[in-house]
């Protein structure tokens, strides 16, 4: 864990939608032996990142007790969304309004998007030792997710709008800012967006060991 002690680095994680595509939500599906949204809280628990925003919607006080289960120190703290059903750009607006005011850099993380604690880690490692604006994982050349932004963007993250394509749209707008940090793991593009897309990802990424 060598992140610099000066940053600070927030993560929003996005686990308000009802998971319409996939038949059940996304939150609760089994990763690595717990339901999902555990799995990522406790990932991100294992990194130097200072907070986690958990922005919640749709079943809220269900998923809610799974936060009170592995956050005993705090750092996880629970932002509800009631917008939910409005898109994706309604849960990041609140996230970011719910980072603390001494973040430096922020990252976006949708709960569907399963990373182990070391890629995140790694992540947040050379955005902070590069200083860069905006820093992404890739793999094989082509860019995942989450996208690490420096704080001073935070204003523009929460005027995005679903119309103007979202982060995408933040992203493209300093793309002169965007590093691209190569992993040798192709779970930096993993996203469970069908049950097809869980089914493949869990046989390759989501068993316990």
């Amino acid at each position: 864990m060598t992140t610099a002690p000066a940053a600070r680095i927030s993560v929003v994680l996005l686990a308000a939608g009802e998971s319409s595509r996939m038949a059940q939500p996304k939150q609760s599906l089994l990763w690595q032996g717990v339901p999902l949204l555990r799995y990522q809280v406790e990932q991100l628990l294992a990194t130097t990142a200072q907070e986690i925003v958990v922005v919640l919607g749709f079943k809220a006080g269900e998923f809610a007790a799974i936060l009170k289960q592995v956050n005993p120190g705090g750092r996880a703290k629970l932002a509800l969304n009631p917008n939910y059903r409005y898109g994706k750009t309604t849960s990041i607006k609140i996230g970011v309004e719910n980072v603390s005011e001494e973040a430096t850099d922020i990252v976006i993380l949708a709960v569907d998007q399963p990373r182990p604690a070391a890629v995140y880690q790694r992540l947040f490692d050379a955005h902070v030792q590069g200083k860069n604006l905006i820093t992404v994982p890739a793999y094989q050349g082509k860019h995942g997710h989450p996208p690490v932004f420096d704080a001073s963007l935070a204003q523009e993250l929460g005027q995005m709008t679903e119309e103007k394509q979202g982060v995408r749209e933040v992203i493209e707008r300093h793309r002169d800012g965007l590093r691209a940090v190569e992993f040798d793991t192709p779970a930096v593009l993993t996203n469970l967006n069908t049950p097809e897309d869980y089914q493949q990802a869990l046989k390759q990424f989501g068993q316990k060991a």
